[in-house]
C-alpha cells in the first residue's frame, strides 16, 4: 500500500513523501480500513513541526480521523462486518491507503455522508460535544466564547452551543471568517488582529460574566479568558495553536508562561475553574465514552442539526499544500485529503 510519510520537520513541501509501505493487519480488537480520505487537524501540523510530542519518531505516518469502508476485521470485533462504510479515530497511520482503529472508536455512517462531511465529525464534531455536553453541560442563555470559532472545532461548538440556546461569541482573523461566523449563527462575532476580544465582550456582558470559554488557541489569550469568566465559568483549553506562531526555543517558553499562573485559592475565591482536554487521551482510556459521544453526533448530524462545513478537498499529492492552507489559519471548517 501506500502511505505518506512525514520524514522532516518544518516546511510542509519537504516534510513528506509518498512511499510503499507494508499492509497492516489488525489484532483481536482492530479493524483494518481501506480509506477514502483522511482529515487534517492542528495537531497534525504541531507534529511536522516537532512541536507534538505523543507524534511516533520520523519517519511516520500522522493521521488521527479516517472515512473508510473496512477490509479486514479482527477476532473480538463482532459489531461490524466487512465492507461497512465508517469513521475511525486512528491516532497516527490515518495518512495511507490502509489504517488500523480499534473497534472501539470506529463507527458506522450513512453512505450519503460524503468524506469530508463524514471525517469531520470523527474528531472535530466529536471533540466538541465531548467540549460543550460532557465537560460544559451548557445550558440554555448561558453566555460563551468560542475562540478560532471559524475552524473546524470552532463550527462544530458554535452549532452546539446554538442548539442549546445560548449566547455566543466567537473570534476569528478575517473579516471573511467575521462574514463565515455570521452565516454559522455567532451572534458576536470578532476579529481578534483588528479589536481585543476582552474590551468588547466586556462592553456586551458589563457586570456579567462568561459562563464557558473553549480555547485552542493558548498562549496570552488564556488569562483574558479567566478574567472573563463569572462565578461557575471555567475556561476549557484544547490546545496551543500558538506555538506554531514562534521558531525558536524562547518564543516557546514565552508562550508557555503566556498561560500564566494559577492557584486553587483563585479558582475557589471566584468560584472558577480551568480544564485541560487531550481527546487522544480520553479515547484511549475511555473509548465507551467516546462511543456514546459519537452515536449522539451522528443522530444529530442525521437530523440535520449538525452541519459540517468542508472547507478544502485535496488528493494525497496535495498533502503539502494542505497542511500549508491549515497552518496559514485561512482555512474555514475541516479540510479533507483524499487517495
Amino acid at each position: 500500500m501506500k502511505a505518506a510519510y512525514l520524514i522532516k520537520y518544518g516546511n510542509s513541501e519537504k516534510a513528506f513523501e509518498i512511499r510503499e509501505a507494508d499492509k497492516p493487519k489488525p489484532r483481536p480488537n482492530q479493524v483494518l480500513i481501506k480509506v477514502e480520505a483522511f482529515g487534517l487537524n492542528f495537531a497534525d501540523v504541531m507534529a511536522r513541526l516537532g512541536l507534538y510530542k505523543a507524534a511516533p519518531p520520523l519517519p511516520a505516518i500522522l493521521g488521527y480521523d479516517v472515512v473508510g469502508v473496512i477490509d479486514a476485521i479482527g477476532a473480538e470485533v463482532h459489531h461490524l462486518k466487512l465492507g461497512d462504510r465508517v469513521i475511525a479515530l486512528t491516532k497516527f497511520g490515518g495518512y495511507a491507503e490502509f489504517a488500523l482503529a480499534d473497534n472501539g472508536v470506529v463507527y458506522k455512517i450513512p453512505n450519503l455522508f460524503s468524506a469530508g462531511f463524514a471525517v469531520a465529525l470523527a474528531t472535530q464534531y466529536n471533540t466538541a460535544y465531548f467540549l460543550s455536553h460532557n465537560m460544559a453541560n451548557l445550558q440554555e442563555n448561558d453566555i460563551v466564547l468560542i475562540h478560532a470559532a471559524a475552524g473546524g472545532v470552532g463550527t462544530a461548538l458554535v452549532q452546539m452551543a446554538l442548539h442549546k440556546k445560548c449566547i455566543v461569541f466567537g473570534t476569528c482573523g478575517s473579516q471573511e471568517k467575521v462574514a463565515y461566523l455570521k452565516k454559522n449563527g455567532v451572534h458576536y462575532p470578532i476579529n481578534y488582529r483588528k479589536d481585543d476580544f476582552e474590551e468588547v465582550i466586556r462592553k456586551v456582558i458589563v457586570k456579567k460574566g462568561l459562563d464557558a470559554v473553549f480555547d485552542p488557541v493558548g498562549g496570552k489569550s488564556v488569562k483574558k479568558d479567566f478574567r472573563l469568566l463569572g462565578a461557575g465559568g471555567r475556561v476549557f483549553s484544547f490546545g496551543i495553536s500558538s506555538m506554531n506562531r514562534t521558531k525558536t526555543i524562547f518564543g516557546k517558553i514565552r508562550v508557555l508562561l503566556q498561560f500564566g499562573l494559577y492557584h486553587p485559592l483563585q479558582f475557589l475565591s471566584g468560584s472558577k475553574g480551568m480544564i485541560g482536554i487531550n481527546m487522544l487521551k480520553v479515547a484511549e482510556e475511555n473509548p465507551e465514552k467516546i462511543a456514546k459521544v459519537m452515536q449522539e453526533v451522528i443522530r444529530l448530524t442525521e437530523e440535520g442539526i449538525f452541519k459540517p462545513h468542508v472547507g478544502g478537498e485535496y488528493q494525497v499529492a496535495q498533502l503539502a499544500e494542505a497542511h500549508a492552507f491549515l497552518e496559514s489559519r485561512k482555512s474555514m471548517g475541516k479540510i479533507v485529503v483524499k487517495w
